[in-house]
């Protein structure tokens, strides 16, 4: 029997592997669309004829921009969901923290024209993706995981500015410079002495 027949688990699972690239894709020239011509001054036609598909295939994957935005805000909660968990499945020590911060550092430097998107479409995106109020409690959780619950309000206060300090670091970098590694090895480093930087 070939198991690339149709109906087979293989055939089964390329289809699935083909619809996740193509969402992907979609989400990644509509994120493109709407950094050059706002979250307002871009169609689903428009984005659809970037693809080069027909708006009806568009369709089979988003209904609307909304369901672009919230996509994409709905990934940025899955990674962080996941890094939250992890991290919370950890013992407490310096090393644990290093590596939150690295793979924290690793969310926003993948994800940083969402970022960018985002912020620069907030004022019209608070109204269709509600997902967004959620998003920004995402970096208070992880900020106490890496103080625990019952931190001091110091202790709260700097694990917050140290994950503010990587995003923007990253975000006013990244298109500046030639090596994203070394950005990346560079904003760690810092947000690590930051992090276990002793009170005066």
């Amino acid at each position: 029997m070939n198991s690339t027949a149709a109906g087979s688990p293989t055939r089964a699972m390329t289809d699935v592997r083909s619809r996740s690239d193509t969402r992907a894709r979609i989400q990644q020239v509509a994120v493109e669309l709407f950094t050059e011509h706002g979250y307002e001054g871009t169609s689903l036609r428009e984005i659809a004829e970037r693809l080069g598909v027909t708006k009806a295939a568009l369709y089979y994957h988003f209904r609307s921009k909304e369901d672009i935005i919230e996509s994409l805000v709905e990934d940025l909660h899955q990674q962080m969901d996941e890094l939250i968990g992890w991290a919370r499945s950890q013992p407490r020590t310096a090393e644990t923290r290093s590596e939150i911060l690295v793979r924290y550092m690793d969310v926003v430097a993948e994800r940083d024209e969402v970022f960018r998107m985002l912020h620069q479409n907030q004022a019209v995106l608070n109204a269709p993706a509600t997902a967004l109020h959620t998003l920004k409690r995402a970096p208070l959780q992880l900020a106490e995981v890496l103080t625990g619950p019952d931190a001091p309000l110091r202790e709260r206060v700097r694990a917050m500015m140290t994950l503010g300090a990587i995003s923007i670091g990253w975000m006013t970098f990244a298109d500046k410079t030639p090596d994203r590694h070394e950005l990346s090895e560079i904003v760690c480093g810092l947000a690590n002495e930051f992090a276990r930087c002793e009170p005066r």
